[in-house]
Order: structure tokens, then sequence, then C-alpha cells
């Protein structure tokens, strides 16, 4: 893909074709505020750079038919999304269909050289299936702050080895097309945004407790990220005055007493005293625990093991009721790996921020667990590149 839009109309016409799938030019014409003329020349200038093409004649609205048009069904997008503990990647169409999607263990803790090993890899055995020749654009999203719009991780907590490395530079060489990076929970935020939960919402947060955790913020349909990148990083907020040390270098935060790892960690510690023999026979069985055995023990009934979510929902629910107050969202989403925890989760951090927020905060706010699952940040990514693209160059 080597043509942008040559301005503001042309990117609105194919954004509008990407979130809204083939239409006809009068249709369009309903959507953006262009005389019929204007229209008509926008449109043919686009058919002229190959972004889109013509897809059949429009159901009639009375009077000749219009045609309609779509965006090039050979435009193919690859979307990343490292995790602490995995890697997403994915092919999708200009429209942001998934047509392929794999996932791989990688311990993010490697190091950026043999994490990007790996995803070339995968990258390469989706285009070997037959689903792309090439790519006209990457999105990829790293666990961790991102300065953006260079694409660089700056000092990311659980990212050792990460530091400054010129992420968005580097693949963008390898794979031989544009490439945008940007922190993983601004991703899973565009994801559920384009194709999950939040569809309908201009105003939400989406909070991804997995390995770390994070928050999207979206603004009038548009992810805030701060005059630096690093907004929503809620994991390195307080919430246990002079509690334990976090990978950030202080104490207390939410990060270091809930997540996947800090669950894990105290579930292993009450399996070693004795104080669950659910958790105690996982324990010895697998030679360690995740926050999978503690989902799996609480679906048993063990008590030990409700009481870890119930506490981590409520400390996450606290933090999560201090930014309704700020911000009065009108969704809060919650995704990440630790929601296979479920509703045990869902109902302490509800129960908490509508203790705590005020009541014209929550008086309509709904607070659910997100559509998309792991595919949440690929569509994401996919949702990046293609914003970039589709922007006027």
């Amino acid at each position: 893909m080597t043509a942008r839009p040559a301005n503001a109309h042309q990117a609105r016409l194919l954004k509008l074709l990407r979130d809204g799938g083939p239409n006809s030019r009068a249709q369009l014409g309903d959507q953006i505020d262009l005389s019929r003329s204007k229209l008509a020349v926008e449109v043919d200038r686009l058919l002229e750079t190959g972004l889109v093409v013509a897809d059949g004649l429009a159901a009639s609205r009375g009077g000749r038919r219009s045609h309609n048009i779509r965006l090039n069904p050979g435009l193919r997008f690859l979307g990343v999304d490292i995790g602490a503990t995995s890697v997403d990647v994915a092919v999708t169409n200009a429209e942001l269909e998934t047509l392929g999607h794999i996932n791989h263990p990688m311990d993010v803790r490697e190091g950026p050289v043999a994490v990007f090993e790996q995803v070339l890899a995968m990258a390469a055995k989706l285009k070997a299936s037959g689903l792309a020749e090439g790519f006209d654009g990457a999105g990829i999203g790293v666990p961790g702050p991102v300065r953006f719009p260079e694409g660089i991780p700056v000092a990311p907590p659980i990212m050792p080895g990460w530091d400054g490395f010129p992420v968005r530079e580097a693949l963008s060489q390898e794979l031989g097309c544009p490439v945008m990076v940007d922190n993983d929970v601004n991703l899973m935020a565009m994801g559920e945004q384009h194709a999950g939960v939040a569809r309908t919402v201009a105003d939400f947060l989406c909070v991804k407790i997995g390995t770390g955790i994070g928050c999207g913020i979206v603004v009038g349909g548009e992810v805030y990220r701060g005059t630096t990148g690093s907004a929503g990083d809620i994991g390195h907020i307080q919430a246990v005055p002079d509690g334990r040390p976090c990978a950030c270098g202080n104490r207390g935060c939410l990060e270091a007493h809930f997540s996947g790892a800090a669950l894990a960690r105290d579930a292993t510690e009450a399996a070693q005293q004795g104080l669950s023999d659910e958790l105690a026979s996982r324990w010895e069985t697998n030679g360690g625990l995740t926050a999978v055995d503690v989902a799996a023990a609480a679906a048993a009934g063990d008590a030990t093991a409700l009481d870890l979510i119930r506490e981590g929902g409520n400390r996450t629910g606290q933090v999560i009721a201090g930014l309704v107050s700020f911000f009065n969202p009108g969704l809060v989403v919650i995704g990440g790996g630790v929601t296979g925890l479920g509703h045990t989760l869902l109902a302490a951090i509800r129960t908490q921020v509508y203790r705590q927020s005020l009541p014209l905060a929550t008086g309509n706010l709904p607070i659910v667990l997100g559509e998309l699952g792991p595919a949440a940040g690929v569509i994401g990514a996919a949702r990046l590149i293609s914003d970039h693209l589709f922007s006027p160059a």
C-alpha cells in the first residue's frame, strides 16, 4: 500500500468504509458534509488510488441507481499483541475482519530480539497459509509505556531489556511496511470499541488485568495517551500505603497486590501454609500455581481462592472508583488474562465502585467483562495502523 488519502474528506470516507463495510455513494453522502459533486470528486480520486474499488449496484433509492464502493479487498494488515507471557498475531482485511490468528507462549523478559524473531516467524506462517502476499501495515502492542508516535518503550517495569528499543523502526524494516506501536491496553480498548462491547460508547475505560494492570482511556471516541504516552498506567497507583515492593521501584502499587503474578504468589503462599487443600493439590501436581489454578479452585468452591479473588477485586475496584469519580465514563470494560476469574472478580469490582463513587457518576454505569478476549488486542492493533494509513500523509 503506497497511496494515502489526500485530505480529511478522503480519510473520513475510508474510515466510514472500514467501520461500516461496502456502501453506496448516496449513503456515504448522508454521513459526510459534502455536496454531491464534491463527494463524487473525492470518491473518484480514491478509486484512482486503488484504496477503494467498485462493488456492484446499490439498492435503489428512486431514480438512477448508485454504485456501491468498498475498501480494496486485497489490503492486508498485521496485528501483533505482545503480552507478558504470550504473543498473538493476526491478519485482517481492510475492514478489520480477522482472516487468521495465531497464539504462541513467549516470555517478554527474553528481550526484543527473541520476541520479534517469534513474531516474524508467526507472520511468515500466516503468509505461507495464503492469507497475505505481504502486509500493507502492521500495528504492535507491548505491555508497557510507549513513547507515541515514535514507537519506543520507555522504562517498562515488566519488560527488562526493552527500554529505548526502536520497535517501530526495527519491525518496519523487517516487515517492509509502515508500523505503529502502542501500549497493549490501548489496543484492547480500540478492539472492544471497533468490534466488542464498547461499539456504541464514546467515553469509556478499558482495564486490563493480566501480569500487570493498565487502563485504556477513550475520550470522544479517541484513545487518550497523555502528553508522553503514559496515560492509564493505573497499576502503579498506590493501593496499600507502604505495601509490597513493586517492580517499578515503589511500594504498595495496585499491580504488586493484585495482578496475575501477585495472585499466583498469594495462592502459592496459601497452599504452602496449608490454608487450601485444593490449591495445595494443584501446586503439588503442577509444580506451581497460576491465576488459572485460582479460577479453577474458586469454581470448585474453595474458600481461600474466593477470598483471594474478592480481595483483589476490592483493591482494583477502589482504584477504578477514583477514576470513575474523576472521568465520569459511560462504560467500564474489564479484560485481560485474569478475567478468567469471572463474575466473582466482577462483583467485587462493581461493589467497590458503586459504593465509593457518587450516584451521578454510577447511576447508569455498566461495568462489564470484555467480549473479544485475546482477539481484542490484535483487532485494536489493526485498527491502530489503519487509523494511521487512512489519515492524510
